[in-house]
């Protein structure tokens, strides 16, 4: 069964178009009629909704490339916000993309398998407590980055509460408070932005290998135990 939930949560965190702003009732909708988030949480997400089939498409894209796709604090990719650049994230590419298999879901060679959206896709395919048990283990990083986006006083912020809403586990709180805190970067400074992706790679202590997740694929989602040195 497809919970469309999910699917609406991955929607609202793409880039925005002209079929998006036309999917807005049905997504309002799946909302509804499904009621897994409710309360302060969908009426967050419906506004978000109604920016988005409201607004001025072009504004609506640069705000969102503004947002997610000029530094690294607000990527949408999770292991960005584990492993940085280090190689340890092309093997956690490989395993998430093994569980992604193992489920019956085939990605294209181009799309990235740690790519929120995509993640959120996967979800809508799972029972719901196993889609539950899978936020479990993101929730610090989408805890984190609900936080920074709500220093942006963005509305994008209601995705990412809405899923720690779901998560049948609280996130743990020292860990995305000090991964919330990770300064971000002005979309305006260029050089702060180039200084941002030339970081050095994250890198963890001896819990980061930590298990316990299902199959042990997600586990290294569970590994960012400190955020990358602040940046001035």
């Amino acid at each position: 069964m497809m919970i469309r939930t999910f699917k609406v949560l991955s929607a609202l965190i793409t880039y925005p178009s002209v079929e998006l702003q036309a999917a807005a009732p049905d997504m309002r909708a799946a909302l509804r009629d499904e009621d897994i988030i409710s309360g302060r949480a969908q009426q967050a997400l419906n506004l978000l909704i109604d920016e988005i089939a409201s607004g001025d498409l072009l504004d609506l894209q640069e705000r969102y490339v503004d947002l997610f796709d000029r530094g690294r604090s607000l990527s949408l990719h999770l292991f960005e916000h584990v492993h940085g650049e280090s190689r340890d994230r092309g093997q956690a590419m490989v395993d998430l993309q093994a569980l992604y298999e193992k489920s019956g879901l085939t990605i294209g060679s181009s799309e990235l398998p740690d790519f929120i959206p995509l993640f959120l896709e996967f979800l809508a395919t799972r029972p719901l407590a196993e889609s539950r048990d899978l936020i479990d283990q993101t929730a610090h990083i989408l805890a984190a980055l609900a936080e920074r986006l709500a220093r942006r006083e963005s509305s994008y912020e209601a995705v990412f509460r809405a899923l720690v809403v779901l998560a049948d586990a609280k996130p743990d709180t020292a860990t995305a408070a000090a991964l919330a805190q990770d300064a971000d970067s002005d979309p305006a400074d260029l050089a702060a932005l180039d200084a941002e992706w030339e970081d050095a790679p994250v890198t963890f202590g001896p819990e980061s290998a930590a298990g316990g997740c299902k199959d042990d694929l997600i586990a290294r989602l569970r590994a960012a135990k400190r955020p990358a040195a602040a940046r001035d």
